[in-house]
């Protein structure tokens, strides 16, 4: 490991709260907040996949992990009074734009009414310091135009995943205007808005590599329902380096300064689409049959993120360009599936790589 930069400075030995922490982006975060020192615990629901991250880098046997539904608030509120944590890393959503059609309901409920769930045990257990929410680029009203969105322009979503996740952007300014941290009402918050997020680690059902990799595994083929679709690929540590920045930041001194919505998004002007990055994993690892049909539900075609801000003010900048984060998945999965015991190793090695490229 090298040494700890600045922000994981200000992490160590700080009690934080994940939700969400059975989940793909919930297992990057978590492994790397242990490796820096912090004390962790997580809310979540029992991991969905197998294999699992969470349960192949054995967290379980070193955090305290509460299986709960952010949904029940008794619970919840329960485990977050229990740990007394500093900080809420708020990961836990249903986050499948296609699901949210089959379950409009529950995709409202989980992402909008957890997140306020979240929030108000948050309020009400005074050793919390700071939340980080984390929503989507998809709360923005999609005009499918050529430039990137920045976080003063219109929240929308016509969709029920981005309808809910806009919804709790809403109940989160409503947290932070009535409850003001300024005044010891509340916890400073946060929002994170990143773009696709691909990596090691993820088995989730209908996402792209997911499926990609359960075709190059059982030899079927791969049905693509958008593949000139364009999308902000980013690797998965780059979020979760943003969320650390952010999480540090609302420790610090003048949490205003970060207690707002931020964009994670990929700093190369370049597009790639669904295509471009199914032949790059192709390239860096085996081929599938690929197969194409019409889209059967709506979904945006062009999206894109200006992180202006975080790179300027956060100093926020994604290590890796979507050739080698594309590249580093690749690597990550072909590794697993030739040594699964060595997850932790795999997983913790990517850390340090990222780590290794970041100048504060």
């Amino acid at each position: 490991m090298t040494s700890r930069l600045q922000f994981e400075d200000r992490l160590v030995g700080k009690k934080i709260l994940v939700t969400g922490h059975t989940g793909f982006t919930g297992g990057w975060a978590c492994l790397w907040l242990k490796s820096i020192g912090a004390e962790v615990a997580g809310y979540a629901l029992a991991p969905d996949t197998s294999p699992s991250l969470f349960t192949q880098l054995n967290l379980e046997q070193e955090m305290a992990s509460t299986l709960g539904d952010i949904c029940d608030f008794d619970a919840l509120l329960n485990a977050v009074e229990a740990f007394q944590p500093d900080l809420i890393l708020h990961l836990a959503a249903q986050p499948l734009v296609r699901k949210s059609y089959r379950e409009p309901v529950n995709t409202f409920l989980v992402n909008a009414q957890g997140t306020a769930h979240v929030l108000e045990a948050a309020r009400l257990v005074k050793s919390v310091k700071g939340v980080l929410c984390i929503t989507t680029d998809k709360v923005y009203k999609n005009n499918e135009w050529a430039w990137p969105y920045r976080e003063n322009d219109p929240l929308g979503g016509k969709d029920p995943y981005s309808a809910s996740k806009a919804a709790a952007e809403m109940i989160i300014q409503s947290y932070a205007a009535s409850y003001p941290a300024s005044e010891g009402k509340g916890p400073a918050i946060a929002t994170a808005r990143g773009g696709n997020i691909i990596g090691g680690g993820d088995w989730s059902e209908d996402r792209l590599i997911p499926d990609f990799v359960r075709a190059a595994i059982d030899g079927g083929a791969m049905t693509l329902r958008y593949p000139d679709a364009t999308r902000p690929w980013q690797h998965v540590l780059a979020l979760v380096h943003g969320y650390l920045v952010i999480l540090a930041g609302l420790l610090s001194d003048q949490p205003e300064r970060v207690a707002k919505a931020w964009n994670l998004g990929p700093q190369e002007l370049k597009q790639y689409s669904v295509r471009n990055v199914l032949e790059l994993m192709s390239a860096h690892w085996q081929r599938p049959e690929l197969e194409y049909m019409d889209n059967p539900l709506p979904e945006a075609g062009s999206l894109a993120l200006d992180s202006s801000i975080a790179r300027n003010q956060l100093n926020w900048i994604p290590v890796w360009d979507t050739d080698e984060v594309v590249r580093q998945t690749a690597v990550w999965y072909r590794d697993f599936y030739a040594a699964p015991e060595k997850t932790r190793e795999i997983t913790l090695s990517q850390i340090n790589e990222w780590r290794a490229g970041i100048q504060e």
